[in-house]
């Protein structure tokens, strides 16, 4: 190269670290190469009802709130039409700091996009992330998020049992309106499964899998009550919190064994332990919480609609060998499974549910959790929520008025009793 050509070439470099060092030249923004789950909720079918308005959307907004557990700089929202049967077109997507179920704080809202654009159309079975959000976070923060859907969406895949009012707004898009006036209030989400952050360096990420008590069922509405709720409470006091994710994959009503009675009691633990646990990004550890439901189920009627039979209630090898498959699959992944004991049963008040029978496989299974070895650790929520004078029953500090759940005050007992050392 000649030296009039390296002078021209040196030049040219020169005049272009000036031009990107300009004042006000504003540079891109690096998208993180690995994210975190800091929030989910397992996708479920509805119960069709043509008289609840979060069921039967059209040129409607939909406005929820989720509590996440690590916060970021930026977050992305991972949307669902995994039950869908037809293409989901979502219009147009905010999110915001909330204020209450309704409104949102002023000048907090910025807009969704998805690879760039406003609008989004989800295939049939499918989910979709959306691009990061610059709308940062802190640990055991709310974000709310508006939906706006202008195309009719009938039996949209949620989650029954979201323990936090959503609001459906009259026809059209409010997502930029800081207060959604008129509009009806729901307990189930629609939608939104998971939220994301920036996963910080040593990062671990808990998933608590299970059936309605590790959903928080008849904790109070937007009290955050659940046990792993109360756990992001715990943790956001620490000083090194941004380390623990926590999210809570529970459903009501869920089993081991068997597919949902009611559409939105979901498909067995075994069928949706990939999705709803394994494939979360980030995720180091799982507390397994599960099998209530498969031995009270057999002998339980709705109306005309038995749960399950009656002469076939599980073994505890039945269930043994369930979590040892579930075990299997994480442990092929590096993840490692916490076991936590099945907790109290009589007393609950549904007819059928509980019997001297199943009681004794409740004992053998919860031994076997404690002492078979073949989790990586074991957290004894029975020992927590027992009575130390009736132990077939919950405490009745901690008792919620059905006598089967936890109440706020058993939940968060749960959430103390845990050895944050399993998460190491």
């Amino acid at each position: 190269m000649t030296q009039k050509r390296i002078r021209t070439f040196a030049l040219a470099i020169a005049v272009l670290v000036l031009w990107v060092a300009l004042p006000g030249r504003a540079r891109p923004t690096k998208t993180p190469e690995k994210w975190v789950a800091t929030w989910a909720s397992s996708p479920v079918p509805p119960d069709p009802d043509p008289d609840r308005p979060i069921l039967n959307l059209q040129n409607q907004t939909v406005r929820q709130r989720v509590r996440i557990s690590v916060g970021g700089s930026q977050f992305r929202i991972r949307l669902t039409n995994e039950y869908g049967s037809s293409p989901l077109l979502v219009g147009s997507v905010s999110a915001a700091v909330p204020t209450d179920a309704a409104g949102v704080q002023s000048g907090s809202i910025q807009t969704v996009t998805f690879g760039g654009k406003n609008s989004v159309t989800i295939p049939a079975g499918a989910p979709a992330i959306s691009d990061p959000v610059a709308l940062p976070v802190a640990y055991g923060a709310e974000i709310s998020i508006s939906l706006y859907l202008p195309e009719r969406v009938t039996n949209p895949t949620g989650h029954e049992f979201a323990l936090k009012r959503a609001i459906v707004s009259p026809p059209g898009d409010h997502t930029h309106d800081e207060k959604i006036e008129g509009g009806t209030e729901d307990s189930r989400s629609v939608l939104v499964s998971a939220v994301l952050v920036p996963a910080q360096p040593s990062q671990r990420m808990v998933v608590a899998f299970g059936d309605s008590i590790t959903e928080g069922y008849k904790s109070t509405i937007d009290a955050n009550g659940s046990y792993p709720a109360d756990l992001i409470s715990r943790l956001a006091k620490m000083s090194d919190n941004l380390r623990l994710a926590v999210v809570n994959e529970g459903i009501g009503g869920n089993r081991l064994l068997g597919d949902w009675v009611i559409p939105w009691m979901g498909a067995s633990a075994q069928a949706r332990f990939d999705r709803d646990a394994l494939a979360l990004p980030g995720i180091t550890h799982i507390v397994l919480l599960e099998g209530a439901n498969d031995l009270g189920f057999p002998g339980v009627k709705m109306g005309q609609l038995s749960f399950a039979d009656p002469a076939h209630i599980p073994s505890a090898d039945d269930l043994i060998g369930a979590y040892r498959q579930l075990i299997a699959r994480a442990h092929a992944r590096g993840i490692k499974v916490i076991g936590a004991t099945m907790t109290p049963l009589e007393g609950y008040e549904v007819p059928g549910f509980w019997s001297d029978a199943k009681e004794a496989v409740r004992q053998d299974v919860n031994k076997w959790i404690r002492t078979g070895g073949a989790f990586d650790g074991v957290i004894d929520f029975d020992a927590v929520l027992r009575d130390p004078d009736h132990p077939r029953k919950v405490l009745d500090r901690f008792a919620s008025k059905d006598h089967g759940h936890p109440n706020d005050a058993g939940y968060q007992a749960m959430a103390d009793a845990i050895n944050l050392a399993l998460f190491e």
